[in-house]
């Protein structure tokens, strides 16, 4: 039998397992690496987080990821050399965390990498007749495995793809085993560059749990403060306060099918990029708007978008909601998003002892512990969400 091999049946029968989670998003922050230990499997998974960081990318690493990411027509060879490059970035930036935690590499058992998404293509954006769903996460699992010594598993979302899925958000494999409550309904809303968000059912049934994409979360915001302000972000949200919201414009791009497609739905910035601004300006007459309120109206389009979703999955009392991702730190978009959902209650993952700048990464350890030694957990082969487990195995040799 090949050492691998055994290595990782090992670890599957292990009463606990240190996994590191890896998570690098559209917003090209940096890379999220999470150390966790797991005990158990499927509802029975307990999950401590022992350590986490976010590594900062630099303009050197971001320039060329920005050169092929969201793009039709690309530098072929680029994005095939950034393919191995970036594998060796995350393994670095691994390692390097490793040391400033003072943990072997050798004390881990798996590495869960996502990657980096360079192009999200679901049918009903590309709309290509005789072609699927598709997405594509650079990163190779083979280089990280290597470079770390560490069994690597990796480009989650093809099993997804291949099951029937669109491939995002896989969120409702992970928050359904970490962050479910009897009696309490529960929304997991992640504010990354694109916004999504998990149903939990407080019945616990696995069947009725979703995940989907809402809308632009951070992804407009963060390219106009770029294009305005040469920030690359509006820490705060001081550009959008000191702007106005404009109706005109913010109708305009409110009026997508995409907003009001059922669940679950997927989508990225290659439908939500900077043409889709400058086309809803020419079509409601706003080219003159000033940045500031070209910030503030992008906002609020965020915010009423995560805000309409949730309206329309539920009737009643709004769950509990629970925020992740950097746009929760935008106090205006909050403050959106309080006005327009009033009953709802707004916490952080911080309150189920997630970190929730780490809570994406910590997901995909899940999902690599599920992957290992899981896979009993039923979501019910609905469209759009198949039953499956996911990950592809890099082994070090």
């Amino acid at each position: 039998m090949n050492p691998y091999v055994a290595k990782l049946y090992e670890i599957a029968r292990k009463p606990e397992r240190v996994i590191v989670g890896l998570m690098s998003g559209t917003s090209l922050d940096g890379l999220d690496v999470a150390l966790c230990r797991f005990t158990g499997s499927g509802t029975q998974t307990k999950t401590e987080l022992l350590a986490f960081e976010t590594v900062p990318y630099t303009e050197t690493v971001k320039e060329p990821i920005r050169a092929v990411f969201a793009k039709k027509q690309v530098d072929f060879e680029l994005l095939t050399l950034l393919n191995p490059w970036i594998g060796h970035l995350h393994a670095d930036m691994v390692l390097g965390c490793l040391r400033q935690w003072r943990h072997r590499p050798a004390d881990v058992d798996l590495i869960a990498s996502h990657g980096q998404t360079v192009y999200h293509a679901p049918q009903s954006l590309h709309q290509r007749p005789g072609y699927g769903n598709a997405t594509l996460q650079i990163g190779d699992g083979d280089h990280l495995a290597v470079r770390t010594g560490i069994i690597t598993l990796s480009d989650f979302r093809q099993k997804h793809i291949a099951a029937g899925g669109e491939g995002a958000p896989l969120a409702v494999y992970g928050d359904f085993l970490l962050f479910s409550q009897a009696g309490e309904d529960r929304i997991m809303l992640n504010i990354g560059g694109i916004a999504n968000f998990t149903y939990l059912s407080g019945d616990l049934d696995a069947g009725k749990m979703f995940s989907t994409d809402v809308g632009p979360g951070n992804t407009l915001i963060d390219a106009f403060s770029r294009l305005y302000f040469e920030r690359p972000f509006d820490e705060n949200g001081a550009f959008a306060a000191a702007g106005a919201v404009s109706e005109p414009l913010l109708a305009a791009l409110l009026d997508h099918p995409f907003f009001a497609a059922g669940f679950p739905k997927t989508t990225g910035p290659e439908l939500f990029g900077p043409a889709y601004v400058q086309a809803a300006q020419q079509r409601s007459d706003t080219e003159n708007l000033s940045a500031n309120d070209v910030l503030a109206t992008l906002t609020a389009f965020s915010a009423t978008g995560i805000a309409e979703a949730v309206k329309q999955s539920f009737t009643g009392k709004t769950p509990m909601v629970y925020m992740s991702g950097g746009g929760m730190h935008n106090p205006v978009l909050v403050a959106h998003l309080q006005r327009l959902l009033p009953n709802a209650t707004f916490k952080t993952t911080a309150e189920l002892r997630i970190q929730p700048d780490a809570k994406e990464a910590v997901l995909f350890a899940i999902l690599a512990n599920e992957a290992v030694a899981g896979g009993s957990v039923n979501f019910g082969n609905r469209p759009g969400i198949p039953n499956v487990t996911m990950g592809k195995v890099s082994f070090p040799g």
